[in-house]
């Protein structure tokens, strides 16, 4: 399933402007750009940005 920056982060609990931001400090290489630049997230992305968040607060 793909999701949304503004799905995965009603997952994460967090506001779409931290993945955003996430996204701009290069901590996510590995999700993948639909054509536009918008950002598609897969289960595992959020397995990821789960270690993510947690190792920043």
């Amino acid at each position: 399933m793909i999701y949304t920056v503004g799905e995965m982060a009603q997952k994460l609990g967090v506001p779409a402007s931290t993945l955003r931001y996430y996204d701009k400090e290069g901590l996510l290489p590995f999700v993948e750009s639909a054509s536009g630049g918008i950002r598609m997230f897969r289960k595992t992305d959020f397995e990821w940005l789960q270690v993510i968040r947690c190792g920043l607060f």
